[in-house]
């Protein structure tokens, strides 16, 4: 009797999770699934009945998004942000772990100063960068992202991989090196291919962050050529009218990449986020 009790009551605390969790996950797919459907509509049917499924679909709106100059907005996005994520990871794997493997004067400061640079809002810099950005000849050229992109990104990628290699262990480096290995040979070699985990979870954040920044993008960039697809989105809605189903269209691809990219790292998400946890 006791026995049903107690399986009554954790059926009943199931159900409960398991409703939660089912509202949770509609909350989340909702505005997914609204950009979907409004992308195969007319904009007429998007106006008159905006929450109703389309009465045709419309697939020729993702091909006019991408006639009108998403594409290359498409390979901007993906040359700055594959160059951006790139340089973050490997320079922030080489400083974390110079950081946790040598001891040399200074380390804690250089350590700090790095790390407060996640104080530093992208809103306030704005104008200094500008003007360096400028100085340097480099403003409306892809540089102008890239920079800026790694320079942000840098502290956070830091302080995650830090705290991973603090919880690698030395002794496989210390084998590598009886074997005959030199410190770039064991970074190379032994400790990337090991560090699949936070390179992984590195590669997700940065890309999200970077693949989605607008304001660098709408103040460093001016020809149209260079723009990237948050800011080129921009240039579906004029001053009389808005074609929103081609916006729609147009969000909808430009949320594809980051998706793929998700499912093909997910394995080693949470495995990078959690490594590392209990050392800091």
């Amino acid at each position: 009797m006791h026995t049903l009790k107690n399986n009554s009551k954790f059926t009943f605390k199931k159900t409960l999770i398991l409703i939660f969790l089912s509202i949770l996950v509609l909350i989340t797919l909702l505005p997914m699934f609204w950009v979907v459907i409004s992308s195969l509509k007319s904009n007429a049917d998007f106006f008159s009945s905006p929450l109703n499924f389309p009465q045709k679909l419309l697939f020729k709106n993702y091909v006019t998004a991408w006639q009108r100059g998403l594409s290359q907005y498409f390979l901007n996005s993906i040359i700055v942000t594959t160059i951006s994520v790139f340089l973050t990871v490997f320079i922030a794997a080489s400083c974390s772990y110079a950081l946790t493997r040598f001891n040399f004067r200074g380390k804690k400061i250089i350590f700090y100063t790095i790390l407060a640079g996640l104080l530093l809002s992208p809103q306030v810099a704005l104008l200094p960068l500008y003007q360096l950005l400028n100085n340097l000849n480099i403003y409306n050229t892809y540089l102008a992202l890239i920079l800026p992109y790694v320079g942000f990104q840098l502290p956070f990628v830091v302080f995650l991989m830090r705290a991973y290699f603090l919880s690698f262990p030395k002794e496989i480096e210390e084998s590598a090196y009886l074997d005959g290995c030199n410190t770039f040979s064991v970074f190379f070699r032994i400790v990337l291919p090991i560090s699949k985990p936070i390179i992984a979870t590195a590669v997700i954040v940065s890309s999200r962050l970077i693949w989605n920044e607008f304001l660098f993008g709408l103040v460093f960039i001016d020809d149209k050529s260079l723009m990237t697809i948050p800011v080129g989105l921009t240039n579906f809605q004029s001053a009389l009218q808005t074609d929103y189903s081609s916006l729609m269209a147009g969000i909808v691809i430009a949320a594809i990449p980051m998706i793929v990219i998700f499912l093909l790292l997910q394995k080693y998400f949470i495995r990078g986020l959690t490594a590392g946890s209990v050392k800091g």
